[in-house]
């Protein structure tokens, strides 16, 4: 199904049980005409709705239907017993996406997306107080970027970017071929073919400091394969490697803004516990959310990571709240890089 149609059917789904309970016994081609939709559509929907429920999705959890003759009628609504409505935070979060993706232009429908914004503004009214909504502005580099990665991306050309690494600290130019703009995480990106890297790879829009359309076709390179940005930027890789960090309360952010796979609290284990160091995850690592630390609040993290530099930097950016335990190169990184600053800073 395309992007529009999935905008278009699912406030109809989340509005169809609301409006059955309303009207029971609905011939089901007066409620097609009452939603807009031929009598052809309104049965898919309905047969979409009996996978749809609570928790457990099994008997008594799934919304239940009955049908007579030409009619329809609820059995079990399975809590789907009014029409959407948003509160005012709720309401301003979704604004701010939509104010997001409306200022990255080429990655969807613009006036789509601005229609959408006047609706859920009309629908938050007064109740958000004067100057209440957020608005989202990028700068102006991103917007010139923006622009054009765009005409790029529908003239079909290569690009060439000065890019900006913050893990390294380092700008390179590189030469590329445009896939895609993608928005996650409240970011734009360019998704692209790096010649350098001869691979797939994602440009932040705010980092690339020049954009060049060059007068050459954008290659094509079936190996490639759009980033899967579902479940963050961030995801699991087979290159990826993992560190042991130790960290103190004011860093204990770390563990819930990146990707870890193992908390542990309390004093570090005995070394002949199995803990995981640098290397594959070990087999059957829970993922769990942080415990109240006890004593003096250090928490160690099994973190990934592929840039040994990030890491180095990572950790130095923490201000001594956090330490690397494993692998011990990259821990004697940390000090020299240290060493070095003080040493820097303490020169007349």
């Amino acid at each position: 199904m395309s992007r529009q149609g999935v905008a278009q059917r699912l406030p109809r789904l989340l509005s169809l049980v609301p409006y059955l309970r309303a009207h029971p016994g609905v011939p089901v081609a007066e409620a097609a005409a009452d939603f807009g939709v031929d009598e052809r559509q309104l049965r898919k929907d309905l047969e979409l709705l009996w996978m749809c429920g609570l928790p457990g999705y099994g008997p008594g959890d799934l919304v239940d239907l009955s049908f007579a003759g030409d009619t329809v009628d609820v059995v079990f609504d399975a809590g789907l017993t009014r029409p959407l409505r948003l509160t005012t935070t709720e309401a301003t979060a979704l604004l701010v996406a939509l104010r997001m993706l409306h200022q990255t232009a080429g990655v969807v429908d613009s006036d789509a997306v601005g229609r959408a914004i006047a609706k859920v503004e009309a629908a938050v009214g007064e109740a958000a107080g004067p100057g209440g909504l957020v608005t989202v502005e990028p700068g102006i580099g991103e917007r010139e970027t923006t622009a054009v990665v765009r005409r790029a991306l529908e003239s079909g050309r290569a690009l060439r970017i000065v890019y900006f690494t913050a893990g390294r600290d380092a700008v390179s130019r590189r030469d590329v071929d445009p896939m895609r703009l993608v928005v996650t995480g409240g970011r734009g990106y360019l998704e692209a073919w790096c010649r350098r890297a001869e691979d797939v790879r994602l440009f932040r829009l705010d980092r690339v400091e020049q954009a060049q359309e060059l007068d050459e076709p954008a290659r094509a390179h079936p190996e490639a394969r759009p980033t899967d940005v579902s479940h963050g930027l961030f995801s699991p890789r087979a290159e990826h490697r993992f560190a042991v960090l130790e960290l103190g309360p004011e860093a204990h952010w770390v563990a819930e803004y990146y990707p870890v796979d193992e908390i542990r609290t309390g004093p570090p284990p005995a070394p002949d516990d199995g803990a995981a160091v640098e290397g594959d995850l070990p087999p059957g690592t829970p993922q769990r959310a942080a415990a109240a630390p006890p004593g003096d609040g250090r928490l160690r993290v099994l973190l990934r990571f592929a840039d040994d530099d990030w890491l180095v930097r990572l950790v130095l950016g923490l201000g001594g709240a956090a330490r690397i335990v494993d692998p011990p190169a990259l821990a004697a990184a940390v000090r020299e890089r240290a060493r070095a600053a003080l040493h820097v800073a303490d020169a007349p």
